[in-house]
This record gives structure tokens, C-alpha cells and sequence, in this order.
């Protein structure tokens, strides 16, 4: 009898002992480490909450025609030689393009697809890709990127005052100590740090990727894949880019002993699945990130996450897509603002485009062509801005043409949430349910009165949604 309480006692003190590592897949309660870096990310949110966020849509749509981030030297510093920019259509992106830059003469008639060719000069379709696509030395100031950004995110600027770092190798074998030269290498480092590629590859990662602050990750100018193991995890983490990856087909961690700076390694539970996961972090941009299929979420930002940016990506194929806070009693998700821009729902979606508790979120001219159940939703109150936005209902499925949807709230307490809709288009019977103030408006001053382009602008602003094709001395 006594050696069967004995054993009982001891399986209350193991299943006790393993409740604080399921809290955010680390042992936070135990380890003064990631309680440290928990309270610092808790005083990064305050400084990266923008009280007024009404300014930052004002200042978004300001800069959204501003001539200035056109490219004026083109002309000047293009090649004589013509390139012909072909659209083919990518394995993971079925319904979208990817541009291929091609020298006049060479394999004509290959690899046309079932898109039509486009000739002429390099074409840039909104605010952030006219700052830096079309000029053909882009290679050459990588680093000019951080001046593109828009919307909550406006601060971020990565790597930039950091040198270069080339990955070399694709390899992932070991979390601990990982090899100079591979991904996971470049994103521990304490120093901040621009990342780039040697050459296309595939990146299979056996553990969920630790990226520390201060970071860039650029793709462009090489193809490469994160895919088929763990995905990315930026946690009490600041200022990070991510540029011009592909990321599906990502699994659950199985959890481990994971490194994620010089200076600190730890024991993490197994992780859920997400493509990209931002936890507790600040100051982010994802910028022209192709998406789908991964185990849980494709995007999730939770914790207190704020000042991101997420932009000019293309997602498919995917149930639960972009979460924007995950517990209804977590109310520092009120100081979360998120700005949504130029991206493409697109093929085999479901739901969650975004899914918002708390906050405050800026959907601006993204092109919705599929949806399942609904495309926005949220609860908790979360202030929602739709802007310009395209929203094509699912033509084969007549009860799901509302662009929202409100969870567990009645619709006396919901009534009462700002949920404005302004120049979007609505196809196929689509429609929006507005909610709050019905003379709610973003005030702009003279300076600032141009607001985001009508919706039917849409399918030009995200023409390029998705990774690029980008070769080097050539424009993107």
C-alpha cells in the first residue's frame, strides 16, 4: 500500500513538474532565463505599442502614394539588353506567379505555363516593392530593404548594422552546437546579422528554428525552401526581417535540447506545428514569404507580439491561417497592432485571414480569391480596419459569403466593436458585417488625406504576392 502512494506521489511531482514546460513549449516558471527575457519582451511591447495607432494607418496611407518610393533612375541604370519576365507557376503556389528573369535568347518558348509572358521593363505595383524591385543593383545594397517597410512595423530594420552572413549549407543535424555555415548558426548569433544564401536549398529543420534579435533573413537572389520538418520560432525576440522564403509542409517538433543564442540552450516541448511563429516579439516584418500546408498555423502572433508587418506574401492551401492572439484572458494582446498589406489569399484556404483577439489590426489591399468558412474574424474586442481589400466569396458555397465572422460574443456585446470596411470590393455576393460606430473614420489631416487605393486596384497591388525569382544584377 505504501509503495503504491509512494508511486503515486512521485507521478504527481513528474506531471507538475512538466505543466511549466507546456506554457509556451519552455520551462518559463523554472528557467531565470526565459523569465529575464519574458520581462524585457513585456517592456519592448510597451515601447513598440504605438498609442496613437491611428497615426501609423494615416502614415501608411501617406506613403502609399508617395511618389518619392517610385524608381525615377531606372531608365539610367538599366541594362540595353531586354529581359523578358516569365510567369511560371511554382509547385507550392499553384494559383500565383513567380517571376523568372530571362535573358533575350535564350530557351524561348520553355517554361510558360499557364501564365502569358510579360515583356518590357521591370514593374513595381505598390509603395514597398517600388522602394527597391526594380532598381538591377539590389544585390549590391541588400541592406536599402529597411527603408520599404510600412505600416506597425515601421522600426523594424533587421540585420542592418550587421555584417554578412552567407549559409552555405543546408544542413540541420545539430541544435546544440550547430555548424558555422548553416541557417540555424546565423540566426543564434548575439550580434545582429543580414543573412543570405550561396545558392538555392532546401532547409528540412529537425527542430523548430530559435531566431535571435536583431536579424534578416534574405532570400533573394536564391530559391530556398523551409520545408517538410520544424518551422520558425521567434520568441521575446526583437526586430527581425524575413524576406523572400518558401515555407510549407511543416510538422510538429518533437521537442529537445534547441540552442537559441551564444550564450543559452534549454530542453523545449514538442512545438505545434506553425509555419512562422511570432511569440512575446516586436518589430517584425515578413515581406514576400510563400506559405502553405504546415501542421497548425501558417502565422501566428501571440503574446503580446506588436509593430509587425506582414506583406506582400502568398498563401494556399491551408485550414487555420494567420492568428493574431491565442487566449481570450491574455490581455496584453491589447497592445498588439498589426498591419496586413498586398497579400494573396489564395487557393485552398479556409479561415483565419486574419483571426484577431484584442488589438488593433490594418488589413489594406489584399486580394482574398478563396475562402472556405469566412476570412476575417476575431473576438475580444479587436479593432479591425478594412481597406481597399478584394473579396471574391466561394461561388459553391452559399452560406459562407460573409467576409466575417465574431466568436464568443453575442451580438449585443459585438454591436459595439469597430469593425469598419472602407473601398473594398465585394464579389460573387460577398459582404462585410460592420460593426461599432457607423461615422467611424480614420481622421486625416490634409497632408494625409489620400486613402489606400479602392479595391479594384487589388490584383495589381499584389501582382507579385509570394517569393521572387530575383537574379542577381538583374531587376526583381
Amino acid at each position: 500500500m505504501e509503495t503504491a502512494r509512494l508511486f503515486i506521489l512521485v507521478c504527481v511531482i513528474c506531471i507538475a513538474s512538466l505543466i511549466p514546460t507546456l506554457r509556451a513549449n519552455v520551462a518559463e516558471s523554472t528557467d531565470e532565463y526565459w523569465v529575464k527575457m519574458a520581462n524585457e519582451a513585456r517592456k519592448r511591447t510597451l515601447m513598440a505599442y504605438h498609442p496613437d495607432p491611428y497615426q501609423i494607418v494615416d502614415h501608411f496611407h501617406e506613403r502609399h502614394y508617395d511618389n518619392s518610393t517610385d524608381v525615377e533612375e531606372m531608365e539610367e541604370n538599366a541594362s540595353e539588353e531586354e529581359d523578358d519576365i516569365e510567369m511560371i507557376s511554382s509547385p507550392t503556389n499553384s494559383t500565383r506567379r513567380s517571376l523568372r528573369g530571362r535573358g533575350r535568347g535564350r530557351g524561348k518558348g520553355k517554361g510558360k505555363g499557364k501564365w502569358s509572358k510579360l515583356k518590357g521593363p521591370c514593374t513595381a505595383s505598390n509603395p514597398i516593392d517600388k522602394c527597391w524591385r526594380c532598381q538591377p543593383d539590389w544585390a549590391r545594397r541588400r541592406k536599402k530593404l529597411v527603408k520599404c517597410v510600412r505600416g506597425f512595423g515601421y522600426k523594424t530594420t533587421g540585420g542592418k548594422r550587421g555584417r554578412i552572413y552567407v549559409v552555405t549549407s543546408n544542413r540541420d543535424d545539430d541544435t546544440v552546437n550547430p555548424r558555422p555555415g548553416t541557417l540555424r548558426h546565423a540566426v543564434i548569433q548575439n550580434e545582429p546579422l543580414w543573412i543570405i544564401f550561396k545558392h538555392d536549398m532546401s532547409i528540412r529543420l529537425s527542430q523548430e528554428l530559435m531566431i535571435n534579435s536583431h536579424k534578416t533573413i534574405d532570400a533573394r537572389g536564391t530559391n530556398v525552401h523551409i520545408a517538410y520538418g520544424a518551422g520558425i520560432t521567434m520568441q521575446y525576440v526583437q526586430n527581425i526581417i524575413i524576406h523572400g522564403l518558401h515555407v510549407h509542409h511543416i510538422v510538429q517538433g518533437r521537442g529537445g535540447m534547441i540552442r537559441n543564442s551564444n550564450d543559452h540552450f534549454g530542453f523545449r516541448g514538442e512545438a505545434d506545428g506553425d509555419g512562422i511563429s511570432i511569440f512575446g516579439a516586436t518589430n517584425i516584418w515578413l515581406d514576400h514569404i510563400s506559405m502553405s500546408k504546415c501542421q497548425d498555423g501558417l502565422i501566428d502572433a501571440i503574446m503580446g507580439s506588436t509593430g509587425i508587418t506582414i506583406s506582400n506574401s502568398h498563401f494556399t492551401h491551408h485550414n487555420d491561417v494567420m492568428l493574431l492572439g491565442a487566449q481570450n484572458d491574455n490581455h496584453a494582446d491589447k497592445k498588439m497592432q498589426v498591419t496586413v498589406a498586398f497579400n494573396h489569399f489564395g487557393k485552398g484556404l479556409v479561415q483565419r485571414m486574419p483571426r484577431i483577439r484584442f488589438g488593433f489590426v490594418h488589413v489594406v489591399n489584399n486580394d482574398y480569391t478563396h475562402w472556405e468558412l469566412y476570412a476575417i474574424g476575431g473576438s475580444q474586442g479587436p479593432t479591425i480596419l478594412s481597406h481597399g481589400n478584394r473579396f471574391i466569396a466561394p461561388p459553391h458555397l452559399q452560406h459562407y459569403r460573409e467576409v466575417t465572422k465574431r466568436d464568443s460574443a453575442p451580438e449585443s456585446e459585438w454591436k459595439n466593436w469597430n469593425w469598419r470596411s472602407e473601398k473594398d470590393i465585394f464579389m460573387n455576393n460577398a459582404y462585410f458585417r460592420q460593426s461599432g460606430n457607423p461615422k467611424f473614420k480614420c481622421s486625416h489631416s490634409r497632408q494625409q488625406m489620400i486613402k489606400p487605393k479602392h479595391g479594384v486596384a487589388v490584383s495589381k497591388l499584389t501582382k507579385y504576392a509570394g517569393a521572387l525569382d530575383c537574379r542577381v544584377g538583374k531587376p526583381c
